[in-house]
């Protein structure tokens, strides 16, 4: 009997329990389940977005591709164009949108539109979250501010870069905004500089405009 009473007391005692923390347990399992659910299926949107988006830059690729391939009509341009916004509008937290927009900006650089070309730069700079490719964009937005005249903007932009992916090209685009605002001083520090981290391809370009400065000085 002493051992019926035990069971007894022990199956009141999981009843007891159960009424008062039974709804707090399923409803503790009911969220870490919807949890769970809820995870997956951000999972699976973030894997077809990518998929698209690879795919729509696989297009856009070949729409640039046939742009400088045949003459343009203006539907390859125009498709072009409008991949490129898909990209933007659609899938702008993929990278495929950013390498889009850097690829928009050659093509408008290709036909002499700098204006439109620095939009897409832009756009990749403020969006774009690899770093690299943010110093690149970065990196050329500089340079066709320079080359439109505007050392001013150039030299604002680089100012506020980090280059530390783009040491040389970065202390090279210094140098010739340097020079093209008269601090020839500055400037030849500036191409020292870039010298120290500069690749055997750039080197010989960064050594004569460096030299050329030497030999301004002494005339």
């Amino acid at each position: 009997m002493a051992e019926l009473r035990t069971e007894e007391e022990q199956i009141e005692a999981i009843k007891s329990w159960w009424k008062e923390n039974g709804r707090s347990l399923l409803l503790a399992i009911a969220v870490a389940v919807a949890g769970v659910v809820g995870w997956q299926a951000w999972q699976k949107r973030v894997e077809v977005q990518s998929t698209n988006a690879s795919v729509t830059y696989q297009e856009l690729l070949q729409a640039v591709t046939a742009l400088r391939d045949t003459p343009d009509d203006g539907a390859q341009s125009a498709t072009a164009e409008h991949l490129a916004g898909v990209l933007q509008d659609e899938y702008s937290s993929t990278g495929y949108a950013s390498l889009g927009a850097m690829l928009m900006a050659r093509v408008a650089v290709d036909a002499g539109d700098l204006d439109k070309a620095l939009t897409q730069l832009d756009w990749a700079r403020q969006n774009a979250e690899d770093e690299e490719l943010k110093q690149l964009a970065t990196l050329r937005s500089a340079r066709i501010k320079l080359a439109q005249g505007d050392a001013a903007a150039a030299s604002s932009i680089l100012a506020e870069a980090n280059a530390d992916h783009f040491n040389a090209a970065y202390a090279e685009l210094r140098g010739d905004v340097l020079v093209a605002q008269g601090q020839v001083a500055e400037a030849r520090q500036a191409y020292e500089q870039a010298l120290e981290s500069a690749s055997p391809q750039m080197r010989p370009v960064i050594q004569m405009k460096h030299d050329d400065l030497a030999g301004g000085e002494r005339s």
